[in-house]
């Protein structure tokens, strides 16, 4: 993964993710940090997807979590230029619904795109991020539940194991 593969930028209430390569759970951790810190003042997030060729679960999870948060918001979650095999995979997860696609790039010319990616993302970090994105794609759809059973529940032993060798 290069530094500029994922890519943000906002104007007011409207924010730009461009998302590069294969989007993995190395990605994933930016982004939630990026969904964590979402409030009612946006509008409108367009994810730039035409130069990603492949997403794991658990970015696709967190972007479940950016597509369940912007509803409650009343916010639009457009995804751009997303290659057919790639928006299928996202189907198969029954997240699709939660985004609007589009096949042209909307207009999206940022100038401040800037890298989101944090300098160093500790193995903690890393795990909330798989456990809390398998368990989104569960609540986003019933049917995922057994999919990611054995993923929650490595991820969540991962979790308590990484917390007892930090005290």
């Amino acid at each position: 993964m290069k530094d500029d593969d994922i890519l943000i930028s906002n104007s007011g209430s409207v924010y730009n993710i461009k998302v590069r390569g294969r989007a993995n759970f190395e990605y994933a951790v930016p982004l939630r940090h990026f969904s964590n810190c979402m409030s009612s003042s946006i509008e409108l997030i367009c994810i730039e997807a035409s130069e990603c060729t492949f997403m794991d679960s658990t970015f696709m999870g967190v972007l479940a979590m950016i597509g369940m948060k912007a509803k409650k918001f009343r916010a639009i979650v457009e995804i751009h230029c997303m290659a057919p095999q790639v928006r299928a995979l996202l189907k198969g997860l029954g997240v699709d619904k939660l985004f609007t696609f589009c096949d042209e790039n909307g207009g999206i010319t940022v100038e401040s795109w800037h890298n989101v990616l944090p300098q160093k993302k500790s193995a903690l970090e890393t795990a909330e991020t798989v456990s809390e994105a398998h368990k989104t794609l569960v609540e986003a759809d019933d049917s995922n539940a057994e999919k990611f059973k054995e993923v929650i529940k490595f991820a969540d032993a991962d979790i308590e194991n990484l917390k007892k060798n930090q005290n």
